[in-house]
């Protein structure tokens, strides 16, 4: 209690201005003015207070109400991700469903193409064959009739005189003027 009337004594010892004071004797002063000064500080406190509190209930409320429009527009734009993601989704497995179906034709071609190819190839392959064999028929016959010819033509002149060869080669002309006679 000494500590309480220290301090109102020091507060009485303040320079005052004018005719304002503090009166630090509590039984001197009037506990009417005490009532008034209190009632006053009530009554007009009370309507500080409670326009500092209906202002914190408003700015409270506000605060509130922005998030409340703020967590609906967050679930807003979250259910409208939602909604691309599975647009998106949808659209990967088209991609991935044509790219395999893409795959498959492009291997099936490929195989057909490959076996057009082969096909060709060996067509290629059994008419080079066709055509060596041919070849080598051909030159076959032409050593052969060449060695015949050769072998007739030394039977010829072995067997013919000069005379006989003159008279065939005659004959041969004759034949020859004849067959052209006949073809003119």
């Amino acid at each position: 209690m000494k500590n309480l009337t220290d301090s109102f004594v020091y507060l009485g010892h303040w320079p005052s201005a004018g005719s304002f004071g503090f009166n630090t004797d509590i039984l001197a002063t009037n506990p009417i003015n005490l009532s008034v000064v209190f009632g006053v500080l009530i009554f007009f406190g009370k309507g500080v207070l409670n326009d500092l509190l209906d202002n914190r209930k408003q700015r409270i409320l506000n605060t509130i109400r922005n998030s409340e429009e703020m967590r609906e527009g967050a679930i807003q734009q979250l259910e409208n991700a939602r909604a691309r993601l599975r647009k998106v989704e949808t659209e990967a497995d088209q991609f991935r469903v044509n790219g395999y179906s893409e795959i498959e034709r492009e291997k099936l071609n490929l195989i057909n193409s490959i076996y057009k190819t082969l096909k060709q190839l060996e067509n290629y392959k059994n008419e080079t064959i066709l055509f060596e064999q041919q070849r080598t028929i051909n030159q076959v016959r032409e050593r052969v009739f060449q060695q015949a010819l050769q072998g007739a033509i030394g039977t010829l002149n072995s067997c013919l005189s000069n005379e006989l060869h003159l008279r065939t080669i005659n004959a041969n002309i004759g034949m020859f003027g004849t067959m052209k006679e006949i073809t003119d």
